[in-house]
């Protein structure tokens, strides 16, 4: 046994959870950035000024999401330049075979496909034969053999989620921003998450919430301690930069917690905001207003397929109420109440 961890330390494969769940699912996120949403924000530019270019631009870039997403997560195992580039075709597969849960499917099987390849990395005289070919051959036939299964799970998840939410949509607009919510904050990705699920319509709206309430929250109530750097950061970055302060003390994360058990149900029964963008959107909140783009994204897709007659006032003051306005006053009012009570006390929010 000792001879095998021994081997696996000399081809750099570390079975831990921090690297498959934190590192590998942030990567696989910021394939999906670089393919898929920046394809739909193109396409949605070029559908609205009509500019035939920004729809081509788009649509290639769509079409390399799988690829992306196996790069990324290749490259996040630290994966050596054969066997980073042998993932391009495996992704593809495992994208196209997965269908709608595709991003899942990449997921699982460029991992397993990458650890493979680094077994075998620089081990031979031939190396630029064998190791492509065992990265590729289990990549491929695993998607061959998993991926369409894996895919179809996903979206029956996904599906059991967006119909619960339909039924339910005050309980669900609670679980939903809640918990997708709690997952932007954690070093996880809860972008790579609601891709993998396909969360889109009324639970990617409450997602939508939940990850706004996170962000602008954090933003806002600790303003006295980080000011506008922190504002920024915080608000348009990532609300992740607060976990060492909630590993510290996890009371200063209940007020966007709170926040986020208010602005979900309002999401969906109220204002019924929805995400029918790329999945990837629900989970991003307020980064880089990822989030926002997502949702006006879908806005339009639903009037150009004639399921939605135009975007009204009401849909822009919920977007404006839900994501920016709401989070920001009752985050802020129960921080001060939590204050008050000595829960969170001076620097509690102060960022390294």
């Amino acid at each position: 046994m000792s001879r095998f961890k021994t081997y696996l330390k000399e081809q750099n494969i570390e079975l831990s959870p921090r690297r498959y769940f934190i590192d590998a699912m942030g990567a696989m996120a910021q394939g999906l950035f670089a393919s898929l949403l920046i394809g739909t924000i193109f396409n949605t530019l070029g559908t609205q000024f009509e500019w035939p270019i920004l729809n081509e631009i788009g649509g290639f870039a769509q079409k390399g999401v799988g690829p992306a997403m196996a790069v990324a997560i290749g490259y996040a195992l630290k994966a050596s330049p054969l066997v980073l580039f042998s993932l391009i075709g495996v992704g593809a597969a495992a994208n196209e075979l997965g269908g709608a849960g595709g991003p899942l499917a990449v997921y699982v099987i460029a991992i397993l496909a990458c650890e493979c390849g680094k077994l075998v990395s620089k081990r031979t005289k031939v190396d630029i034969l064998v190791t492509p070919a065992v990265t590729i051959l289990v990549g491929v036939l695993l998607s061959k053999l998993i991926a369409p299964y894996i895919g179809q799970a996903a979206t029956s998840f996904g599906k059991l989620i967006m119909i619960a939410t339909d039924l339910q949509p005050f309980f669900m607009g609670i679980a939903v921003s809640v918990l997708v919510g709690i997952a932007l904050t954690l070093p996880i990705s809860s972008a790579a998450i609601c891709a993998a699920l396909s969360l889109t319509g009324l639970a990617g709206g409450a997602a939508v919430a939940g990850c706004c309430a996170q962000m602008i929250g954090f933003a806002v109530m600790s303003f006295r301690e980080n000011r506008w750097g922190g504002l920024v950061s915080q608000g348009i970055g990532t609300s992740m930069l607060q976990m060492p302060n909630i590993v510290k003390n996890p009371a200063v994360w209940i007020p966007p917690i709170l926040a986020s058990a208010v602005t979900g149900p309002l999401a969906t029964c109220v204002f019924h905001l929805q995400n029918n963008g790329p999945a990837v959107a629900s989970g991003m909140g307020t980064c880089g207003l990822v989030g926002q783009i997502g949702v006006y994204t879908g806005w339009v897709n639903d009037v150009a397929e004639g399921t939605k007659t135009a975007i009204t006032a009401m849909d822009w003051v919920g977007l404006v109420l839900i994501c920016f306005v709401l989070p920001a006053v009752l985050s802020l009012i129960f921080c001060e109440i939590e204050r008050k009570l000595g829960w969170i006390k001076k620097d509690d929010l102060k960022l390294q």
